[in-house]
């Protein structure tokens, strides 16, 4: 695998799920400046402890003044979900924020944005590719997310050959580990004695990725930016349903995991990920692995 020391380097949401284990790991080797609002300080505090540099700025609202133009390389993890479902609000920020983003640090070695595997048009267990149909398929859940990151794409795509920016764009699968994740919100209805909402075309199957695997690629990533940009999944290797993960919690905890199919929710997002294995190699944590490790994080007292 790759590996970066000595670059400076700026995260943005890098008090996010995915945004602050990449900072984390990122900081150890060099110089990390974080983008946020900072609304809370309890993030600010923690990322400074993690040895980040915070830098308050909005996205949205072009505030860039205090981001350094001098940065090495740009990991874009940012997002913005409106409450409501605002289009007009998730699109400025989503898609009008990568591209000022992008201009500001027009410099840079390479850019990193990360997309979603939710612009694939919905199409059941078919292992989606880079080149398949783009859609809309998680209206049901977040209103605006598909389209907004469609968006967001298209404007990191024009900034890229705009500002001659080497630039990677990034899907992203189902993303997890010890910082959080959608399975963990699985096994807290587990805990709750809650059903699980599945699609009615079962299994329902996604390619989560662990967050030591986000951090390992993410170098290779960089390495792979180009002119156009390029566009790859970003994903585990290992396909996995979310009752196979959720029975597998179960027999962690001794909790029993009971479904409810409806179509008020997210369907099969699986990917094919021979691009991604070509650019930076397979992912090397076993699901297994990964999830028993979250469970231990967030619920060692549920162990058997």
């Amino acid at each position: 695998m790759s590996v970066l020391e000595g670059k400076k380097i700026l995260v943005t949401g890098p008090t996010g799920q995915v945004g602050f284990p990449v900072a984390r790991a990122f900081a150890q080797k060099n110089e990390v400046y974080g983008l946020a609002r900072f609304k809370k300080p309890a993030d600010r505090e923690r990322l400074e402890a993690a040895g980040v540099t915070c830098v308050k700025g909005d996205l949205a609202a072009g505030d860039l003044d205090a981001v350094p133009e001098d940065v090495d390389y740009v990991a874009h993890f940012a997002v913005a979900k409106s409450p409501k479902g605002d289009f007009d609000a998730d699109i400025s920020a989503n898609a009008e924020g990568v591209g000022l983003l992008m201009a500001h640090c027009r410099n840079a070695k390479a850019f990193l944005h990360c997309s979603t595997t939710g612009v694939y048009e919905h199409a059941g267990a078919h292992k989606l590719r880079e080149n398949d149909p783009l859609g809309d398929n998680h209206r049901v859940m977040l209103p605006t997310y598909s389209i907004a990151k469609i968006s967001a794409e298209a404007v990191a795509r024009f900034s890229a050959r705009q500002f001659n920016l080497p630039t990677t764009i990034a899907r992203l699968n189902v993303p997890y580990g010890n910082n959080g994740g959608w399975p963990i919100f699985h096994l807290a209805m587990m805990i709750a004695g809650e059903p699980i909402p599945v699609h009615p075309e079962r299994p329902c199957v996604y390619n989560p990725i662990h967050e030591d695997d986000l951090v390992a690629t993410l170098p290779a990533l960089f390495e792979a930016a180009t002119v156009p940009a390029t566009i790859v999944n970003w994903a585990g290797t290992e396909t996995v349903s979310i009752e196979e993960w959720c029975g597998y919690m179960g027999g962690l905890t001794g909790l029993e995991a009971s479904f409810v199919d409806t179509d008020r929710t997210i369907g099969s997002v699986a990917v094919d990920t021979t691009k991604m294995q070509a650019l930076v190699g397979p992912t090397e944590v076993d699901w297994k692995d990964g999830f028993k490790r979250m469970v231990e994080t967030f619920h060692p007292e549920l162990l058997k």
